[in-house]
């Protein structure tokens, strides 16, 4: 389907939205309500029972189902879906997207842009495990399945969602709307058949409760940690943007709150006048409320909209890495498109990466209640992150500062507290959310630095110093052709210089006789689909550039851009491309053939570098011989493609002092 077909406001659009935008948020009430009041028992050293979890008590349940209202209220509605939603770019929504709109008030806006997106993918790790466990261990609920192990059907279902990412999801992603239309629609249901237990329930909505839980209740504030769960997938909302347009987002998501409100409220009335007084350690609530001859399939729908939501995550990741990849901020890797639908991409290492990590979550916890643990306090990161470069799309826009200021301070208050609740998960497993997390903000970083150093040292040249030399050697015959068209990729910004190897190649290393010499530049666009490019003639057929300015999210099929770019200018008239050196076995538009050169850097063992410096620069080079090459990346023909070696001097090395013996 077309992009803007699923921006239009229409109700097909909103089915669309629904499967694609709310998978992660619309699973939190699998969870949610079992995290806070299935507390693990605490004993003595000797194994004594001290405490035996939480008891369900009107303060308890009213506190927490306040808290999860104002939360979504406050978090999802008012900051995701009214005001971060308008910070699209060009339509695309996600912290780089975000961050693309800002980046030139500041330079230190990378820092936020890294650490959200790093934290989003950490995300990734934990979603997809606690989604499908905790809707697979509904079969416990089932007298005649109660036995059946969970482990092995989770760990089958999470390698089957990462195993068909590499075909598409052309044909089930037309499920997606469906699929979780029933799964909301059943949560509803579900709900208001609980609800009819005690309607007085609804007087939660009332936020004295949740404050009186916060400041009341024994250790009520470290329940926010539990509360935060019902939120996690607000920023995966927002970097779905792009997928169906705002309108959708908002208007779809008036009906998933409702649903999501009716359930949680339902869980709570059914605890309340069944439970009430009572410890229902190791008990979900969510399956309590469901009717004992709709378990097996609620069960089935459950496990459905928990694939859908890991699917949708999943994809997110790829689209992340993609924009983070030409932003500078991830080392080049392979992107796959395995379908005709705009903007799905596959890329294997990410995939692979999030399938082993995912797994590893399995293994190492077990439980759906114990990956409650590790859930959270890496994706508050990324939501503090999204408040920080909001301040300045905010200034940006010239909204009024006594508003930006006082929503803003309203949003990082709500995640600073958050953020210390979280922080009690840290021993009990966030610490692995948070190694991930600081694993990929590393990456990002040395990939960020490297460039910088790299540029602080590039020796550019003015071109047309060297165009008689290049005049005489083109026409120089005692000098074999090396090719028709030689082209160098070149990252100087202005069109009238060249780094200095590019010249060093071409006349120095070995004399490159070409008919034409060409230098082509890729800018990436801060806008997300931008196709452009610009040709600059040097010295007419002889020298030309071509600029060509992509949109962050637009793979640079480098070959067939520049040969389409060519084609034109000669069906334009605007240069002559036909071989001065043709003969009679050329046909007679033979335009001769092209040679890409790209320059392969190393490290140079002559450098004297700080050792910070050194230890990035040796970072990036072990990264960057594991990632993609040039020739991959930008779609060049192998038979078209030479890549020479160059030395990276970045500091020279202190002369040594040799005496000559007699």
């Amino acid at each position: 389907m077309s992009k803007s077909h699923h921006h239009a406001l229409s109700f097909a659009g909103l089915i669309i939205t629904v499967g694609i935008i709310f998978g992660d948020i619309g699973t939190s009430p699998l969870y949610v309500l079992k995290a806070i009041t299935n507390a693990e028992p605490v004993r003595d050293a000797q194994g004594h029972l001290i405490e035996q979890g939480k008891l369900i008590t009107d303060q308890l349940i009213l506190g927490a189902l306040s808290c999860i209202f104002w939360t979504l209220t406050l978090q999802t509605t008012i900051k995701y879906v009214i005001i971060t939603l308008r910070a699209d770019n060009k339509g695309e929504g996600g912290i780089f997207s975000l961050y693309t709109l800002v980046r030139r008030q500041r330079k230190w806006l990378v820092i936020p842009a890294m650490i959200g997106g790093a934290a989003l993918l950490a995300d990734g790790i934990i979603t997809p495990p606690i989604s499908v466990s905790s809707a697979i261990e509904g079969l416990s609920y089932i007298p005649s399945m109660k036995d059946i192990p969970i482990t092995p059907i989770v760990v089958a279902v999470i390698v089957l969602i990462f195993v068909i990412q590499q075909f598409g999801t052309k044909f089930i992603g037309r499920a997606f709307g469906p699929v979780m239309m029933i799964w909301f629609l059943m949560l509803g249901t579900v709900g208001v058949y609980s609800l009819c237990n005690d309607f007085s329930i609804l007087k939660a909505l009332n936020p004295y409760y949740a404050y009186d839980l916060l400041t009341h209740y024994p250790n009520g504030f470290w329940l926010l940690g539990a509360v935060f769960l019902c939120t996690t997938g607000a920023e995966a909302l927002y970097s779905d943007l792009g997928h169906c347009g705002k309108e959708n987002i908002r208007v779809s998501w008036i009906f998933v709150k409702s649903m999501l409100i009716l359930n949680y409220f339902g869980q709570g009335a059914y605890l309340l006048s069944k439970h009430s007084n009572e410890f229902i350690n190791e008990e979900n609530p969510f399956y309590m409320i469901i009717p004992e001859g709709f378990k097996l399939p609620a069960i089935i729908i459950a496990t459905a909209a928990a694939i859908v939501a890991s699917q949708a995550l999943i994809s997110g990741s790829f689209t992340l890495i993609n924009e983070a990849i030409r932003l500078n901020l991830w080392p080049r890797v392979k992107v796959n498109f395995p379908s005709d639908i705009k903007g799905q991409l596959y890329i294997p290492s990410i995939n692979w990466f999030l399938m082993f990590g995912c797994l590893g979550v399995v293994w190492i916890f077990r439980k759906s209640e114990n990956m409650e643990a590790a859930y959270g306090l890496s994706i508050v990161l990324a939501m503090i992150s999204t408040s920080v470069l909001l301040i300045f799309y905010m200034a940006r826009k010239h909204w009024n500062p006594i508003f930006r200021y006082s929503m803003i301070a309203v949003f990082l208050v709500i995640e600073g507290g958050f953020a210390v609740a979280q922080i009690e998960k840290f021993p009990e497993g966030g610490y692995i959310t948070l190694m991930i997390a600081s694993l990929l903000i590393a990456v990002m970083y040395v990939i960020f630095k490297s460039k910088i150093i790299r540029n602080s040292i590039i020796d550019f040249v003015k071109i047309k110093s060297y165009l008689p030399i290049l005049r005489k050697l083109s026409v120089d015959d005692q000098i074999p052709t090396y090719a028709t068209h030689l082209v160098y990729l070149t990252s100087a910004e202005r069109v009238d210089e060249v780094e200095s190897k590019v010249f060093y190649s071409i006349l120095e290393q070995q004399p490159k006789r070409a008919e034409r010499y060409w230098f082509v530049h890729v800018i990436t666009s801060d806008e997300p689909y931008t196709k452009e490019y610009k040709v600059t003639k040097h010295d007419e057929n002889d020298l030309i550039r071509i600029d060509f300015k992509l949109g962050f999210r637009i793979q640079p099929k480098l070959d067939m851009m520049f040969k389409q770019v060519v084609e034109e200018l000669v069906q334009n008239g605007e240069i002559e491309i036909k071989s001065r050196y043709a003969c009679e076995y050329h046909h007679s538009d033979h335009i001769g053939d092209f040679k890409f050169i790209v320059i392969r850097k190393f490290l140079s063992n002559d450098n004297e570098l700080p050792w910070f410096h050194k230890l990035i620069m040796n970072m990036y080079f072990f990264i960057k011989g594991r990632a993609l090459s040039e020739k991959n990346e930008f779609g060049l023909d192998p038979s078209s493609y030479v890549e020479e070696n160059f030395p990276y001097v970045l500091s020279k090395a202190a002369p040594i002092n040799l005496k000559r013996s007699q």
